[in-house]
């Protein structure tokens, strides 16, 4: 179909087509699949691809009073997790027939508080928000005047805010238990900076869950700069010599820098020292034998995000926060 007749496709065209009302077209445009089955919602899909519509947004939005339009900031562009997340954002907001605006605040406060400023004057109608930290109160304030946030991956100490983010607690007992059961006497907690509460809970879970499964304190490590990582990890083996030991990551970008110091320092796993940790990236498969990994479910929490938010927005704007936990998987490999 050439570009001049797609543009004279109308909704009622698509609703002849599919056999449904213009009613129902438009409810499935709006995001209101209650009342639909899922063979109707498919068959509409495939009518407006076949046939090339593409809703009039402006129109849309001045009768609805919606922009059709979601911020999203990620904390940190540059790391694996954020393209990911970000791809089940898109997908699931191109299905509700919404655009979105993405920035990145570089885990920088001031920055978020300045991106979400900006899409406020953009008009956007909610934020999806991995957020830096340290800005809770700025949040509450900017939602008192109708500013829908949820939260991926990182929650906040007040629930106040819709959470979306893996069940990390349940899956780190699991693989400590794995570690114990498969001899390891020690084994190392290694993160970042304390500056998120992703990293906060999972080093608390650490410091709580340890010594019921090890029977003595956890040894937490703490990597504050790169050129750190090397001296941290030449620590952790002389403080355990002569012990069957193993590094437990934080997260994908903390076990990148572990191997990469392992192999400054000429060290192998599992023969030397066994490596786990949060994250199941496509290069950890990999590394010679693998690493064992904890697979997050991070593009489906991408698309719960907007769920949640197409909720608050079309079905219930004065729902109660909810916190949604997606199960985690251990994918186990040569390094453990």
């Amino acid at each position: 179909m050439d570009k001049a007749r797609a543009k004279r496709v109308t909704i009622v065209d698509v609703a002849a087509k599919a056999g449904v009302s213009k009613t129902t077209i438009s409810r499935y445009l709006n995001g209101k699949f209650e009342y639909m089955s899922e063979k109707s919602r498919e068959r509409i899909t495939g009518v407006i691809k076949e046939m090339g519509y593409r809703p009039n947004n402006l129109a849309r939005s001045l009768k609805s009073q919606h922009s059709r339009m979601l911020g999203v900031i990620v904390s940190d562009i540059t790391s694996p997790f954020s393209p990911i997340l970000l791809k089940g954002i898109s997908d699931c907001c191109e299905r509700y027939g919404y655009r979105i605006l993405i920035a990145n605040s570089d885990d920088d406060p001031a920055k978020e508080r300045e991106y979400i400023l900006s899409m406020l004057d953009q008009q956007v109608d909610g934020i999806i928000l991995n957020t830096a930290g340290k800005n809770t109160d700025f949040l509450m304030e900017v939602a008192k005047n109708g500013v829908p946030f949820v939260l991926a991956d990182r929650p906040l100490e007040v629930k106040l805010f819709d959470t979306v983010r893996t069940a990390d607690q349940e899956i780190m007992v699991e693989l400590l238990r794995y570690l114990k059961g498969e001899g390891y006497e020690r084994v190392g907690f290694f993160l970042e900076s304390l500056t998120n509460t992703t990293r906060i809970r999972r080093c608390n879970a650490f410091r709580d869950t340890y010594p019921e499964i090890f029977h003595e304190a956890a040894p937490i490590y703490l990597l504050d700069s790169q050129a750190d990582h090397e001296t941290v990890l030449r620590r952790f083996m002389l403080e355990n010599e002569g012990k069957r030991k193993a590094v437990y990551a934080a997260n994908g970008v903390v076990t990148m820098h572990v191997v990469k110091a392992m192999q400054n320092l000429g060290l192998q796993f599992p023969a030397d020292i066994g490596v786990c940790g949060f994250d199941d990236w496509d290069w950890m498969s990999l590394v010679s034998g693998g690493l064992t990994a904890v697979k997050q479910p991070t593009y489906r929490v991408g698309r719960e995000c907007v769920k949640r938010m197409m909720h608050r927005l079309h079905r219930n704007k004065s729902a109660m926060p909810k916190n949604i936990e997606l199960p985690c998987t251990i994918i186990v490999r040569g390094s453990t």
